[in-house]
């Protein structure tokens, strides 16, 4: 796969990071604008750290996606992975562009129908789903089922006998094709706890054939999270396309071809795969078939289009070492404690972003060294109230937040064009033990 930068490859600069973000640009006086709306007044409005999303980069990027699966001549449906952000606005503006939702729990399952979702277009993943999780899935007569187990796959056949209901059933496969991508967001291999292995996949799309109350209609597959090269799935998509076959020429019905998602962004700047290039590489293994395809796009769709803007409390000097210390915490966004990801970081102010750069690392308040945003980053002199913006955060970012050193939710904010609409408000302090009883 594609190699994340190693430590002698030089950071992009702030003006190459926001030049690759056309929903981004820094104005002369307004400073870093998203759309026509300058950050810096978001921030004097509501404060900070503050989520702040672009429904117009979001729009974009659900209809290129489409775009590029329509003029590789497939019958693709996108479903939106809704783990990756699951507020009801982004919700509903990727529903009114006509995706579907690929969730993982009870609750995204609510969320997705409370965005008005239909439920034919939501597809049930997860390598845990509970008895009660399966009824609210039969009882929403939902489009699929990804069953990860033989033993999930009896459960569901009896729940749908008691419930007197059919579940349409795809099966998720492990091609044991390892992705390349962080070790903890990889999902495609035999060691993996995700799906069913290869080589039994013939015979539990068989038991399903035969199990009451189960209508098994195609295969699924996901190999993992922020894959940033196509051979993967070149790999992973013609096993599928293999068994496709070996199942049809054994008799059995095989309608859907459920892709998965993970397709990786740039965070860094760095080359990546394009949208063409997956559907070339989604065609070249189905094009025959006449199969339904699915996709579960999540990071790829609402990654870019969020950032997280934070405010500088203080600048340290501390053993000849520079530290920005942010207001925004590891609490706010995990990414950077969790996986070491790297996350652009910019100025919002203009004269800020023009200044003279030095190495310093940046830091939120909380107790712990993990609390970190990045070390030895090319910045500007930042005094106390000046703003930056943490890059590509609109994926698992408020949604991984949690309120650890009794720090509240941050608020969020969607932009489009020069309107903005606060669409959570920062939470207050109280709200964080109104539900905590103390007994007497």
């Amino acid at each position: 796969m594609a190699a994340a930068p190693d430590d002698n490859t030089p950071d992009p600069s702030i003006a190459e990071l926001i030049a690759a973000r056309p929903h981004l640009r820094m104005h002369a006086m307004d400073g870093l604008t998203m759309e026509d709306v300058p950050l810096g007044r978001i921030a004097d409005e509501v404060g900070t750290p503050t989520w702040i999303y672009s429904a117009g980069a979001l729009r974009a990027r659900y209809r290129a996606l489409t775009g590029a699966l329509k003029d590789a001549g497939l019958d693709a449906h996108p479903h939106y992975a809704v783990k990756a952000n699951d507020h009801l606005a982004i919700l509903s503006l990727l529903r009114r562009e006509g995706a579907g939702a690929d969730v993982v729990s009870e609750g995204e399952l609510l969320r997705a129908r409370a965005a008005g979702i239909p439920a034919s277009r939501i597809v049930y993943s997860g390598v845990g789903k509970s008895e009660r999780e399966l009824r609210l899935a039969l009882t929403e007569d939902i489009g699929q089922i990804n069953v990860e187990s033989g033993e999930e796959l009896r459960m569901l056949s009896a729940i749908a006998v008691s419930m007197d209901r059919i579940a349409r059933v795809v099966p998720r496969i492990n091609p044991d094709v390892d992705a390349g991508t962080h070790e903890k967001i990889s999902t495609g291999r035999a060691r993996d706890k995700f799906g069913i292995p290869f080589d039994e996949a013939i015979a539990l799309y068989a038991e399903a054939s035969r199990l009451p109350g189960i209508e098994p209609v195609g295969i699924a597959t996901h190999i993992g999270s922020q894959i940033m090269d196509l051979a993967p799935y070149r790999a992973a998509f013609g096993r599928i396309a293999e068994l496709v076959r070996a199942l049809r020429e054994k008799g059995h019905t095989v309608r859907v071809v459920d892709c998965g998602g993970g397709l990786g962004i740039p965070y860094r700047n760095q080359p990546g795969p394009s949208l063409a290039g997956l559907a070339g590489v989604i065609k070249a293994a189905f094009h025959n078939l006449d199969v339904r395809v699915a996709l579960e796009p999540g990071r790829w769709l609402v990654g870019p289009t969020g950032v997280l803007l934070a405010s500088v409390i203080l600048q340290k000097q501390a053993s000849g070492a520079r530290f920005v210390v942010l207001d925004a915490a590891m609490n706010d966004l995990v990414r950077p404690a969790m996986y070491d990801a790297w996350h652009g970081i910019v100025p919002v102010g203009s004269a800020d972003a023009a200044g003279p750069v030095s190495p310093g690392d940046v830091v939120g308040p909380v107790c712990e060294s993990s609390d970190t945003f990045a070390r030895g980053r090319l910045l500007p002199d930042l005094g106390p109230g000046a703003l930056v913006a943490i890059l590509d955060a609109g994926a698992y970012g408020s949604v991984m937040s949690s309120p650890y050193n009794a720090r509240p939710r941050a608020a969020e904010v969607l932009v489009d064009g020069s309107d903005w609409t606060v669409i959570r408000a920062r939470q207050p302090h109280s709200a964080l033990w109104a539900d905590e009883i103390v007994p007497a």
